[in-house]
């Protein structure tokens, strides 16, 4: 369910008029007959993951009751700021101003889900299976990983395919997304390759499939909501991790804990949150949302609302080449005739040569200062000082280029599913 304007304001007013069908679309609830507790759990992993912890008297709590943790405006624990989009499942993104570090915090991390969060989350007791066409199938353990591979820490990007969806016209059907479903945080765990290798990668391989704990929407235990995989040659990368910590502490319950896929550059559901499952197949992975037109775009230019047939459809693989004003935000009065303006920018499997600014609506350009990445996967950081001539209103547009010549479009062309938006972003001022 999307929530409208106001219901993106306030828990409360989602509540207050329907409370008993506000709590199934919310976290999924279903109360026992006696209109407290949850019937069989159904719900309960979803509204543990959002105080952030287990809720040990659950029982107690009646109908359409809000925990006091998220009565406030910040409704999802552990995340400052973000808008969310859609309530069942959890989806949030994070405001282009709140994206200014250089690395993202994790409150400030965009949430993608497909599903109800996992109840039992806890690391001492979680494992990973790799199987399917190895030599050796592997049963690991948090611990298992750690003792055994290279730990690793690796600043990497992430960014929905849909991110952008919300500027498409006409409108494409999904999570409205604008410019927030990106992130680039430190992620430490273990190279997927390395546990690929171990497991021993047999000649047929050509696809990985990705499993996760999350159940579906609809509670039906034999559904996955999501299972996406990458071609072997992507898999087998120096900068793939299965991750067991987010900026130097545990994962956030809606980023995936206690352990989840970090695919930087592609879309980030290749990314398999809250993993117990990685199987090697002889053919393109078929789980839910790799098939029909789910991650996927017409494979040749289509017009505005065009219908397209099925088998025209190819999965996205490497993301474009994108740039974010972060400072100063959108609609800004800056009290001065000067700024600087900052940002990041990234490109899918390639790095970034070049961020332009421009204050005259694209008629002239200025070079950015343009950071090199800290490691092969992260964003980099750019940054400008412009000049205003007079006082008045101004947009800031940014544009990157990447390092196989490619450079972010004023506009792109459409595509059934709002996916691969890369359009320039643009920031308007007030200059006084």
């Amino acid at each position: 369910m999307a929530l409208d304007e106001d219901k993106k304001r306030s828990v409360q007013e989602f509540f207050a008029d329907d409370p008993e069908k506000a709590d199934k679309e919310f976290f999924g609830r279903v109360a026992n007959p006696d209109r407290r507790g949850f019937l069989k759990r159904t719900g309960l992993a979803t509204m543990a993951a959002m105080v952030g912890t287990s809720i040990p008297f659950h029982r107690n709590m009646p109908i359409g009751f809000v925990p006091a943790a998220m009565a406030q405006e910040n409704v999802l624990i552990g995340k400052d700021g973000l808008t969310l989009l859609n309530d069942r499942p959890v989806n949030a993104e994070t405001p282009p101003e709140l994206l200014d570090d250089a690395i993202t915090p994790t409150s400030r991390h965009f949430i993608r889900n497909n599903g109800i969060p996992p109840e039992d989350v806890d690391p001492a007791t979680w494992t990973l299976t790799i199987d399917g066409f190895v030599d050796t199938p592997l049963e690991l353990t948090i611990a298992d990983m750690r003792e055994q591979f290279e730990v690793v820490t690796m600043a990497l990007t992430l960014e929905c395919g849909g991110n952008g969806r919300g500027f498409f016209n006409p409108p494409a059907k999904g999570n409205q997304w604008t410019y927030g479903a990106v992130a680039c945080s430190e992620w430490t765990g273990v190279r997927l390759k390395d546990v690929l290798e171990k497991a021993g990668v047999q000649s047929n391989v050509v696809y990985t499939a990705h499993y996760g704990a999350d159940g579906h929407l609809s509670g039906d235990p034999d559904k996955l909501p999501i299972s996406r995989g990458v071609p072997i040659a992507k898999a087998m990368t120096d900068n793939i991790l299965i991750a067991f910590e987010m900026n130097g502490d545990a994962l956030h319950p809606m980023n995936g804990a206690p352990l989840r896929l970090v695919v930087p550059g592609w879309p980030a559901s290749t990314a398999q949150k809250w993993l117990t499952r990685i199987e090697l197949r002889d053919q393109v992975h078929d789980g839910p949302k790799m098939t029909g037109t789910a991650y996927r775009v017409p494979a040749y230019p289509v017009s505005p609302g065009q219908d397209v047939p099925k088998e025209d459809f190819v999965i996205i693989e490497r993301m474009p080449v994108k740039s974010l004003v972060t400072f100063p935000a959108n609609n800004t009065d800056i009290g001065a005739m000067e700024t600087e303006v900052r940002g990041h920018a990234w490109s899918g499997d390639r790095t970034v040569s070049k961020v332009e600014i421009s204050t005259d609506f694209g008629s002239t350009w200025m070079d950015a200062e343009l950071d090199a990445p800290v490691n092969d996967g992260a964003w980099q950081n750019w940054r400008a000082n412009v000049t205003f001539p007079q006082a008045g209103y101004y947009e800031i547009w940014a544009r990157a280029t990447d390092s196989e010549g490619t450079m972010q479009p004023f506009a792109i062309d459409w595509n059934p599913k709002g996916y691969l938006n890369n359009t320039m972003h643009r920031v308007g001022v007030r200059a006084s």
